[in-house]
């Protein structure tokens, strides 16, 4: 059964650590917030100026002036800071930030990672996208491991523009968590009642399947 997004998100904040600064992208990224591990003491960075990000806001908690990236309204946790958008890519571009989780249309076998536009298609611009993975070492990224028309979005080369070259090193789909070594994807886990054989054929890249994959828990 491939992940819910709540299931990704959960699945992600697993690699967060006490301590951590962390930005979060707009899509499945944002849920994360949801999932912190109770006591430990994580700092969601947004890209528009907020550091110390909370949890999505109850009807009650509602502020239309506090939003993150993706216009979506936010809380903020105890000790948050506000600051102008300068500021936070500064923040990013100076390598302050020790986790980006990213969103993503296609991540390729040599770490490149396709995510800001669809030529063809309405595009707002880029955003923080490439800022942040220029001046992140540690990036994860999630998406669904095939478009809605079946096609695998982990390929041999990117054919969508790049948003980054050779910076993604680990993956989260609907179906497993894959990390990226010498030109090939690794498979590392993979989503309960979820088989080996359905994630083979879903990855057109190079994919290595070691001799046991263990699956998700939650």
């Amino acid at each position: 059964m491939a992940l819910t997004r709540e299931q990704m998100a959960q699945r992600v904040a697993r690699e967060l650590q006490d301590g951590f600064y962390v930005n979060l992208g707009i899509g499945i990224p944002t849920l994360v917030a949801n999932y912190v591990p109770e006591g430990m003491q994580v700092m969601l960075q947004s890209e528009n100026g907020l550091l110390g990000m909370g949890a999505f806001p109850t009807e009650q908690e509602v502020d239309a002036d506090m939003i993150n990236a993706g216009k979506q309204t936010v809380t903020a946790i105890k000790g948050a800071a506000i600051f102008d958008s300068s500021q936070s890519f500064a923040m990013i571009r100076g390598g302050h930030v020790d986790l980006t989780v990213l969103g993503a249309f296609e991540v390729d076998v040599r770490g490149n990672i396709a995510s800001w536009m669809i030529p063809g298609k309405l595009v707002k611009g880029m955003g923080g996208a490439m800022d942040l993975v220029a001046g992140a070492d540690n990036i994860i990224v999630t998406m669904t491991h095939a478009s809605k028309d079946g096609e695998s979005k982990l390929l041999e080369h990117c054919s969508l523009p790049l948003t980054g070259c050779g910076c993604i090193r680990k993956v989260l789909t609907d179906l497993a968590y894959l990390e990226i070594e010498n030109n090939a994807f690794i498979l590392r886990e993979r989503a309960p009642g979820v088989s080996v054989e359905e994630i083979v054929a879903k990855t057109a890249g190079k994919l290595i399947v070691p001799e046991h994959v263990p699956e998700m828990s939650f």
